[in-house]
């Protein structure tokens, strides 16, 4: 079973039900390394200063909001911290609406198993799995996920409850 990469809620009305989040996909793809055909040694990539020529590391690498394709304006990891993300711990229901009514046109990336998190969220959340069954219904919801909020559909998959990332319109 995958671990789980997010912890949080399930949102909507005066319900709260605790979930976690794993992958529901996984890679199977063959990847190959270059190497030198000499010797057989890794290919190896630097990042340096487009300025000084400098080779970083990591502790010296930020990030900047570009304005104009001459203009960056930095930007630290406080003044991301600083803004509110109201999705960072919930997966907060927008509006539940037919299940066919989704143009698999809106579908993005991101597909994750939503799963109870503890004893105490299971009913809660084979309540709201048997809902949306039983009326042909899916939950269109905002989250966050990698400091990012995104727009998905919260459905039910056999036993589970499936998150499948959508494009924003």
């Amino acid at each position: 079973m995958p671990r789980a990469m997010w912890n949080g809620a399930i949102s909507f009305g005066l319900v709260t039900v605790p979930i976690t989040l794993e992958p529901a996909t996984e890679s199977h793809d063959v990847h190959f390394r270059q190497v030198h055909l000499e010797d057989g040694g890794r290919v190896r990539y630097q990042k340096r200063c487009e300025i000084d020529g400098q080779v970083l590391t990591e502790d010296d690498i930020g990030k900047a909001y570009e304005v104009t394709k001459d203009q960056l304006i930095p930007i630290t990891e406080a003044d991301l911290s600083g803004m509110p993300l109201p999705t960072a711990r919930a997966v907060e229901v927008v509006a539940f609406i037919a299940a066919d009514s989704v143009d698999p046109v809106a579908f993005g990336a991101g597909d994750y198993y939503a799963r109870p998190k503890g004893e105490v969220a299971s009913k809660p959340y084979t309540l709201l799995r048997q809902a949306l069954s039983r009326t042909d219904r899916v939950a269109v919801v905002k989250y966050a996920l990698r400091g990012r909020e995104r727009l998905g559909l919260l459905r039910p998959v056999g036993e589970a409850l499936s998150i499948q990332g959508l494009h924003w319109d």
